[in-house]
């Protein structure tokens, strides 16, 4: 990978991070002035907790992905010329994958085959929820 490369992708991935951080958290509070909470509605509570178990989620979600570029600038900072290898096959990762993924650290075969189901592609029978 050359120079030019790594730094694009160094750049993306600081890009990425600040926008991330710059758009702060899901407001995960519980509605106390909406006429949900005040009318203490049984049927209308779950809505609420919907919505907090939501925002909860993509909070959770916007942290991974904070970490996981911060791994990536880290590997990218500190062994520049491994940065782009896949950890299980050593083969490169193509820019291609990194420029849409900069966090990456398996190609498409090795990350595949990790995600391989038990029953394997397609559909699931019937029968197979017996």
């Amino acid at each position: 990978m050359t120079v030019a490369e790594l730094q694009t992708l160094h750049d993306g991935l600081l890009r990425a991070r600040a926008e991330l951080v710059d758009a702060g958290a899901f407001e995960v509070k519980a509605e106390m002035d909406s006429p949900v909470a005040s009318a203490r509605d049984e049927d209308e509570a779950p809505l609420v907790e919907m919505g907090q178990a939501i925002a909860s989620a993509r909070n959770i979600e916007r942290i991974e992905r904070i970490q996981k570029i911060d791994d990536a600038l880290r590997r990218l900072v500190e062994n520049p010329d491994e940065y782009g290898l896949c950890s299980r096959c050593g083969e490169p990762i193509p820019v291609r994958r990194l420029a849409l993924m900069p966090f990456a650290t398996s190609c498409v075969p090795c990350q595949s085959s990790r995600e391989v189901t038990p029953h394997g592609p397609g559909r699931r029978k019937i029968t197979d929820y017996r």
